[in-house]
Parts: structure tokens; C-alpha cells; sequence
């Protein structure tokens, strides 16, 4: 969604409205999947009795079955092994498994607990993985996280991104809050409360802080946050509008859009709110700037060639160049890690839905099913890209996968989302 203040009303979508209020997490909807789905079995983790029993394997299974690369096998009422060499090969293998987790916790002084796991190839008979975390009880869900990040990656050779994490907006009555969850929506936090609006959260590249935009000295302004202590600074506080902001990859700049000077142009500025350039020039509407993974160029919507198309600029300054041409309508650029694809929202037939683009070869596809998307964004491990929608009235979080098989719907009853970003 183009985020030019207050030019939106030349792109944006219809505003949903309508209140919510908060809850503890999100609830989770997977539908579709690969065609050849990895079929695993997750062992429920051995305790010593009268010991809590984590939920660790519930925890990894979810997040690999919300990948869509999965076919989770039931571990229940049979053979549960701690070690590889009580694992009876052949039964799981009649069961349908080509991979398997084994693992215990065992209780430590101090109140802290160790997890022991292990993944094993069914159908070869050796291990693949095997580690050991030292955790307290509070750390059971990143621990399940970082268990199947090394299960997706040791099966399917590519990074997993379950331990990552995930910044919306929620708005209940006339109160906004700006929050950051685990990747599966769980664990939700509230960065910043406001009366007034905050849009277009976004990670820096360490992932230590957030850059958003707030609205609460009544205009645009942007901050940069520090997740670890809160303490904020405004970045962008200049005359007339202030949004959209990006981080270039070193962390050290941000692509903003200004009206100070001009129409909505985008701008470069240091991340302690220095050293600002302008970019692009002339009195179109250029907004939603995102860098590419080198640092090179930034990636933009504009409506300089009549309607609103995607164009990339170098950083050094220069004539931007389309890069769009699918259709009367595309915005809200996001760029994939390795620098292959890009997602952006595309109208056609009165539907927005997310697109994405092969920069190299200039072919396109959809990969929602949905009619009001909004807001794409990567996976730090580029295998996913988060949106917001709107179903059933209201405001929700969804995933699709690169291939457009695989959706997970991230939602709350009652509770309207928006304005996702996925970061480290």
C-alpha cells in the first residue's frame, strides 16, 4: 500500500474501519502445501516423572507444517525412543516416515531444564542433526522455533525462519498499538501505544530495531525504536509529510518519502536523523522505497509514467527505471533476500493481491487468493512473503509460499491486523 502522506487517496485501497480489540496470540490456518510433502514424525520429548512436559514437538511440528514442505505423522500410543539405537527402523518406516525427531529434557539446578534432540533419515538409519540447549521455562517456544529451523534445514537444504519475527498494528477503539511476535504470532509484545495512527513498521536489518511512522504530533512522522530498552528518536520530522520508511542493508541509512521540498519524493538520511540527500526528482508521486540486498539501488512506486508502476533508482542517483509492466497498477515493492524476486501488491479486476516478479526473466504470478492484500513481505530466509487482507470484514495476517501452494492465515476473533513486516 502506498504510504505517500497526504497523497493516498491517488493509490491506496479502501480503509477498513472497523474496531478491534486485543488478544493473547494468533490463531493459525494452514491450507495447500507441496506436492511432495516430507513425511516426519516428532516424537514427543522423554521427561522424568512428575516433570512438566514442554510442548516442544507441538511447537517445531506447527511451525513445519505452516511451511507447507511437511506431513506431520502421529507419534502417539508407539514406540517413543530417546536414543538411535532404540529406534525401530522398520516401524516407522511401515508408518510412512522418511525422517524422524527423538529427544529429551532433563531438569538442571536453578530451575533450568536441558534439551536434548536428535533427527534422524528413516530411510538411510542415521542422524542428521543433533543438539543440546541449556534453557529456562521461559524459553520453551524459541527453543521449539530453533528445532525446527534445524529440521527444515537439514531436510530441505534451506535456512528455516520459525525463530524470526513478525511487527504489526492492531487498533482497538481509538487506541493503535504497534507489536512484535514470534513468526507464528505468538508471544505478542506491544512496542508502541498511541491514540493517533502508526503505519509501515520495519526492522532494521539487525533486527534490533524498528523504523515506523506515528502520527501523534498530529502528522507523519518517522521514528527509529530500540527493541531492547524502547527508547526512540524521530528520524524524519520535517515540514509537511514524513513515511514510508526503508533501511538500507548496513543499517546505517534510511530511505524515507518527504514533502518538504516538493510532491512525495523519496529521500536518503542517516539512521540518527543526518545527513539528508534527495533521491528522486520531479512533481510525481514517488513512495514506498525499498533498498535492494546490495545496497545498491532502492525500488520504488511512482506514478510517473501515468499510473502507479514499480521503478528502480541507483543510490548514486540517476534516471529511474520501470521495472512493471504487467498490468495498470502495481505497488508497495518488497525485495526478496537474494535479490531474485519481487513482491508487490497488483490490481486487476478490482482485486488486489500480491504478485510476485522474477527480476531476471520478468515473469509474474499471484500468490494469494484473497481480494484486499496489502503490505508484502520476505521471510528472512525468502521461502514466504507476509501480507495483511481482509476477511470476513476484518483485518488478518497471511503467509504464502514462493510457488503460491501454501497459505497460512494468521488471525485473532475480533481483532483486526495490519501493516506486517517480517525481520530477523
Amino acid at each position: 500500500m502506498l504510504r505517500a502522506v497526504p497523497l493516498l487517496s491517488l493509490f491506496l485501497f479502501a480503509a477498513l474501519l472497523a474496531p478491534f480489540s486485543a488478544r493473547a496470540a494468533m490463531e493459525i490456518q494452514v491450507v495447500g502445501g507441496a506436492a511432495n510433502k516430507i513425511a516426519i514424525a516428532l516424537v514427543p520429548f522423554q521427561t522424568a516423572p512428575g516433570q512438566p512436559a514442554p510442548a516442544l514437538t507441538q511447537i517445531a511440528g506447527d511451525d513445519l507444517s505452516r511451511s507447507g514442505q511437511f506431513r506431520l505423522l502421529d507419534a502417539s500410543g508407539v514406540q517413543q525412543p530417546v536414543e538411535p539405537a532404540q529406534v525401530d527402523y522398520g516401524m516407522w518406516r511401515a508408518r510412512g516416515a522418511e525422517a524422524m525427531v527423538i529427544g529429551q529434557v532433563v531438569a538442571l539446578p536453578g530451575g533450568r531444564f536441558e534439551v536434548r534432540f536428535r533427527l534422524l533419515d528413516v530411510v538411510r538409519q542415521t542422524q542428521l542433526a543433533g543438539y543440546s540447549y541449556n534453557v529456562s521455562a521461559g524459553q520453551w517456544r524459541a527453543t521449539g522455533h530453533q528445532i525446527a529451523d534445524i529440521v527444515y534445514e537439514a531436510l530441505t537444504g534451506v535456512k528455516g525462519a520459525f525463530s524470526s519475527r513478525i511487527a504489526y498494528v492492531q487498533k482497538q477503539g481509538r487506541r493503535y498499538e504497534l507489536k512484535v511476535a514470534d513468526a507464528d504470532g505468538q508471544n505478542p509484545r506491544t512496542v508502541v501505544r498511541s491514540s493517533e495512527s502508526i503505519i509501515s513498521p520495519r526492522f532494521s536489518p539487525d533486527g534490533a530495531r524498528l523504523a515506523y511512522v506515528s502520527f501523534e504530533d498530529k502528522k507523519p512522522v518517522v521514528y527509529v525504536q530500540s527493541l531492547a530498552d524502547g527508547t526512540r528518536r524521530k528520524v524524519a520530522a520535517f515540514k509537511g509529510s514524513n513515511s514510508a520508511p526503508a533501511w538500507a542493508p548496513d543499517g546505517r541509512r534510511l530511505a524515507v518519502v518527504l514533502t518538504r521540498d516538493d510532491a512525495s519524493q523519496i529521500y536518503l538520511i542517516d539512521a540518527d536523523g543526518s545527513g539528508l540527500t534527495r533521491l528522486t526528482h520531479g512533481g510525481n508521486l514517488d513512495t514506498e522505497p525499498v533498498f535492494s540486498p546490495d545496497g545498491q539501488s532502492v525500488y520504488f512506486a511512482s506514478d510517473r509514467g501515468g499510473s502507479p508502476q514499480i521503478y528502480q533508482v541507483p543510490v548514486a542517483g540517476g534516471e529511474p527505471r520501470r521495472v512493471t509492466f504487467s498490468g495498470s497498477y502495481n505497488v508497495s515493492p518488497a525485495v526478496s533476500p537474494n535479490g531474485r524476486q519481487l513482491a508487490y501488491i497488483s490490481r486487476e479486476g478490482g482485486r488486489f493481491q500480491v504478485r510476485l516478479h522474477e527480476l531476471a526473466s520478468g515473469q509474474t504470478r499471484v500468490l494469494t487468493d484473497s481480494a484486499r492484500d496489502e503490505s508484502p513481505s520476505f521471510a528472512p530466509n525468502g521461502q514466504a512473503v507476509l501480507y495483511a487482507t481482509v476477511l470476513g470484514g476484518r483485518g488478518i495476517l497471511g503467509t504464502a509460499s514462493l510457488d503460491g501452494r501454501t497459505h497460512a492465515r494468521l488471525s485473532e476473533p475480533g481483532v483486526d491486523a495490519r501493516e506486517p513486516a517480517w525481520g530477523r
